[in-house]
């Protein structure tokens, strides 16, 4: 697989009975999710059907970032830094976690005003975010040949390693009383009394009186099993990584051609700032005017193709027997490959601004595919319609920084406890009820 290498983690043999609570996929919400439960005293089991965080959960920026966020996400992830500043002693292993601190670059006065006015959302969490002018960057980055107005720059922010961190947080869970099961694709859910009973995996059935599926970019796909139109689709992102560099910057750094972190090993993660990629596919027609807001938004961002992704999904059944084998047995991993013509030129506009990186030598590319919603924030709720059934999906590509305060809120919400915050933004519900969806626009 030409994906990155993911720490692995060897999933359990014995198939449980019984659980409390089953947790369907194995990336950084999902695991996350386990650990809160299984620290809390629930029994609980984590299927995956592939290995722990083998998708977009490994293949991500690794940034942990609040700056630039959605207002509506921003307690969330404020809960989330809080999180991560404690969780290499929590979970016992290394997941790279650093504060070192995000900068988005400002091209033009509006920018400048822009993330100026956006600083305003933390005032509440007092989390400092501040913008530096010209002079400031330049003195702040003095290797720097980047013309720029100004930046936001969030000193709270961090990074962490995507390859350790979901393997790590798993085995944590799996030190508290879980579960762990890989290769172990979840067929369907069971009801009893209209209500959650148990799954049927691949390997048997669970019995279980809750699930939370955090499927990533499967996740409406599973959901239509049920009936349940959850909008979602899949944006192609491609990165590069190099080898260890000296010289380059310790923070992380957002420009319009580029965006690069640096890594533990000393490399850094490369990829451009603002270009992804979008297969047409068949769902691109079904949820064409809910995601029409996002596409006007984002539309110079976006490269729009026809590949054999089309052929693909339309191929693919949407409904399936519990008694044979899924979709989901068919394809273990998402594993696209990459745009080495963006990654490439966010490495050759990188070198311009910082030219340490003209001497920096790719170890590697690939491609994660990013499940969004209409709104670009997630789904972290119950299903009314099933009782017992929960999804926390739909991350839109920010779903690594904020992973494990999106674990904490899910727990609640499964216990029935007093969330962490308030999870009014991200019900499934908004979908149905007549809300207006549209991502955020400016700050």
């Amino acid at each position: 697989m030409p994906g990155p290498f993911v720490t692995p983690v060897h999933g359990d043999l014995d198939l449980p009975q019984a659980v409390d609570v089953v947790v369907i996929g194995g990336g950084i919400i999902g695991v996350s999710t386990a650990l809160e439960l299984a620290e809390r005293g629930v029994s609980v089991a984590l299927c995956e059907k592939g290995g722990i965080a083998q998708e977009q959960s490994s293949r991500n920026w690794g940034w942990v970032r609040i700056s630039r966020r959605d207002p509506r996400e921003v307690p969330l992830m404020a809960e989330s830094l809080r999180i991560w500043e404690d969780l290499d002693r929590r979970v016992g292993r290394p997941t790279g976690y650093t504060r070192a601190g995000i900068v988005f670059c400002c091209e033009n006065d509006t920018d400048v005003q822009n993330y100026s006015n956006w600083t305003r959302h933390l005032e509440p969490w007092q989390i400092e975010a501040r913008m530096l002018d010209s002079t400031e960057f330049a003195a702040m980055f003095p290797e720097a040949q980047l013309p720029v107005k100004g930046a936001l720059y969030t000193p709270a922010d961090g990074r962490a390693e995507p390859q350790l961190a979901a393997p790590a947080i798993a085995e944590a869970a799996r030190d508290k009383g879980a579960t762990i099961l890989t290769e172990c694709a979840v067929r369907g859910i069971e009801t009893a009394g209209g209500r959650i009973s148990g799954v049927v995996t691949e390997r048997g059935r669970i019995a279980c009186s809750s699930v939370v599926l955090a499927g990533g970019a499967w996740s409406n796909l599973f959901c239509g099993l049920y009936g349940l139109d959850l909008p979602q689709l899949t944006v192609l992102a491609s990165v590069l990584r190099t080898k260890p560099l000296e010289g380059g910057p310790d923070q992380a750094i957002w420009a319009k051609d580029f965006a690069c972190r640096k890594r533990r090993d000393g490399g850094y993660s490369i990829a451009s700032g603002h270009e992804n990629i979008v297969d047409i596919v068949p769902n691109s027609f079904r949820y064409a005017r809910q995601f029409l807001p996002a596409l006007l938004e984002e539309w110079n961002s976006l490269n729009f193709r026809l590949s054999w992704r089309f052929f693909d999904e339309a191929r693919q059944p949407r409904t399936w027997a519990l008694d044979e084998a899924s979709p989901f047995e068919y394809c273990r991993v998402l594993d696209p490959e990459p745009s080495k013509r963006m990654t490439q030129k966010a490495l050759t506009e990188l070198s311009r601004a910082f030219p340490a990186f003209a001497k920096a030598e790719v170890a590697q590319h690939w491609g994660g595919r990013m499940d969004v919603t209409p709104d670009a924030i997630p789904v972290i709720s119950a299903i009314d319609a099933i009782p017992g059934f929960h999804v926390a999906t739909g991350f839109s590509g920010h779903g690594f920084g904020i992973g494990p305060g999106a674990g904490r809120l899910m727990a609640d919400i499964v216990m029935d406890r007093t969330p962490v915050v308030d999870p009014h933004e991200f019900r499934f519900s908004r979908f149905t009820d007549g809300s207006k969806i549209r991502p955020m626009t400016g700050f």
